[in-house]
């Protein structure tokens, strides 16, 4: 079980706040990954991320050895941390976040998880917004497409074209 959501925030310190969101975590059993929300394009796209992630923990052919830093390679449509972090890693000073909370504990049923987010966002002093999660042709340009790939789609279609890159990730490994 998963739960994703946009927030915004004001991160002092990167480090500290990485750190303190690995605490958090693992005091509250869940998993948890922080993106760049400037580069999310709507919930299907870290859904896909998790889903590619999970099969290739499954599979035995992650380049990563946790769930999160492989949502961050297939989120990022990477090969490598070293590209994929500067890419979609959070950075300091006022931020749109995307985070997806995973259940790491078969005790979590999904209104507790929906508790410990909101507490998470209350502990973090973030604002839920799930707008940063939509999406548009900045994010898409941002995400490293460019104008030639993003006019081959029709509007609707411009989140596949991030579905894409999540895909290909497995082709370039």
């Amino acid at each position: 079980m998963y739960k994703i959501f946009g927030a915004k925030g004001n991160i002092q310190n990167v480090e500290d706040f990485l750190k303190n969101i690995r605490k958090y975590a693992k005091r509250n059993k869940v998993l948890i990954q922080v993106f760049n929300g400037e580069l999310v394009y709507g919930k299907k796209h870290l859904i896909s991320a998790y889903e590619h992630a999970k099969r290739a923990i499954k599979q035995k052919t992650n380049t990563t050895n946790s769930l999160e830093m492989e949502i961050m390679l297939y989120a990022a449509g990477e090969r490598q941390l070293k590209t994929a972090i500067p890419k979609m890693g959070v950075n300091k000073g006022k931020n749109d976040l995307a985070f997806i909370f995973i259940n790491n504990s078969e005790e979590t049923q999904e209104k507790k998880l929906c508790q410990i987010v909101d507490r998470f966002i209350k502990q973090f002093h973030l604002v839920r917004d799930d707008k940063v999660l939509e999406g548009d042709i900045d994010t898409l340009k941002k995400f490293g497409l460019t104008n030639k790939e993003i006019q081959t789609v029709t509007e609707d279609k411009h989140q596949d074209l991030i579905l894409e890159k999540i895909a290909m990730v497995d082709i370039i490994k």
